[in-house]
């Protein structure tokens, strides 16, 4: 019998302790989850009072991703990341010692800003330690780390929160800070394909210098592309549990239970699916999986029992198990190397932008025209962004054949 993670064991050394720092890191995710929680029923304030440092946090989240980017290609995202895992560490630490609501949302907003620099560096560092064949799977690995440690982080959140709600907070922040030591005492380097990367660079060096990333249509288009299926998906924080709990009168504990679903799916699917399809071009890998997410979640105009909105979220998580893998991957193989991080935080800016105003725009909806127009919303938007993934062009750069 074929093992179907055999593919893993090829993946160097730096790879793993990437993930290591990343499960240990997500493992500890429990503030934002209860965030909501701790300022309602601990501190007593409004809904619309912690929906504004929610914005804070969405806020935080979208200045910082093309920050984070530059400062990888100036500094290396080692160093950013490790940087990042202690200061968000700390600030974590910090909240907890006020209840003035200004204090917290500021605070909560420059958590932000550290938490989410992790994402550009963690992508960048990626892309460097892999060869091209290799960062599908690589990037599959790593979404692993991040759903298996946001499996359990909650979880054990929630039985804190029965004792204490700044007991989170403490785990939460000095899971951070524990994740920064692994990573400064793991010796992690991004620098073994550093001699050749040298060599690239006096190719593109004059080239690169006269432009600026936002210059690279295809970059643009890429972005442009993902738009729409990252509204699709981020239906999920509101308009859906709205939806199945509230229009189809299912109970919480029974959406909790279907959402799991895409947990499980990713957690034992993902990286053999990623393997399996590793020599897909962009174009089938992308469109196919911008495709999914039109059929999952448009598909719920059409169903209302509960084995059949399990399949649509079986679908649709297909459609999340193809696309982000090769999306990451695509971005990697555009990008010239001295400029990895700053394509990483753009292309992370545009999920913090979706998960700022998808929420808003699909409770609206929802509200306003009923389900089923959503619905077919969500299907258009997804066949939009496959049929512009469609259109992507392949072209392998010579600085990659160079330094891979």
């Amino acid at each position: 019998m074929i093992n179907p993670w055999r593919g893993l064991s090829e993946l160097p050394r730096q790879m793993w302790i990437l993930f290591a720092v990343t499960l240990c890191n997500r493992m500890g995710t429990m503030v934002l989850p209860f965030l909501v929680l701790y300022l309602t029923r601990k501190l007593a304030y409004s809904a619309a009072d912690a929906g504004l440092v929610l914005i804070a946090y969405g806020a935080g989240a979208i200045v910082t991703s093309p920050l984070s980017g530059k400062l990888c290609d100036h500094i290396g995202p080692v160093r950013v990341m490790k940087w990042t895992l202690w200061l968000s560490g700390v600030m974590l630490l910090i909240i907890p010692l006020t209840q003035n609501i200004f204090v917290i949302t500021l605070l909560v907003f420059i958590w932000a800003i550290f938490g989410e620099a992790f994402r550009p560096a963690s992508l960048t560092i990626i892309s460097d330690v892999v060869v091209a064949e290799q960062r599908k799977s690589a990037f599959a690995l790593s979404r692993l780390a991040v759903n298996l440690g946001m499996s359990i982080g909650p979880v054990i959140g929630g039985f804190l929160t029965t004792i204490s709600y700044v007991a989170i907070f403490l785990v939460d922040g000095m899971t951070s800070i524990i994740a920064g030591i692994v990573l400064a005492i793991s010796g992690l380097q991004t620098s073994h394909h550093q001699k050749a990367l040298h060599t690239a660079l006096e190719v593109t060096h004059s080239v690169a210098t006269r432009t600026s990333v936002l210059s690279d249509v295809r970059l643009l288009y890429f972005l442009i592309a993902m738009i729409p299926v990252e509204l699709v998906l981020f239906q999920t924080q509101a308009a859906m549990p709205l939806y199945l709990v509230g229009d189809l009168k299912f109970s919480e504990a029974l959406y909790g239970g279907l959402m799991a679903i895409n947990t499980v799916m990713i957690i034992f699917l993902e990286v053999p699916l990623t393997l399996a399809i590793e020599q897909w071009s962009n174009r089938l890998a992308l469109g196919l999986g911008a495709l999914l997410f039109a059929l999952g979640f448009g598909a719920l105009a059409v169903t209302s029992s509960i084995g059949g909105v399990a399949l649509t979220i079986a679908i649709w998580t297909f459609g999340e198990m193809v696309l982000f893998p090769g999306a990451s991957a695509y971005m990697a193989e555009i990008a010239p190397p001295e400029k990895r991080g700053a394509y990483m935080g753009l292309y992370l800016m545009t999920f913090s932008i979706a998960f700022a105003i998808a929420p808003w725009i699909g409770t609206a909806t929802l509200e306003r025209f009923g389900a089923n127009t959503l619905w077919i919303a969500t299907f258009v938007g997804g066949c939009v962004s496959a049929f512009m993934m469609m259109g992507l062009r392949h072209r392998t750069r010579l600085v990659e054949q160079k330094v891979n």
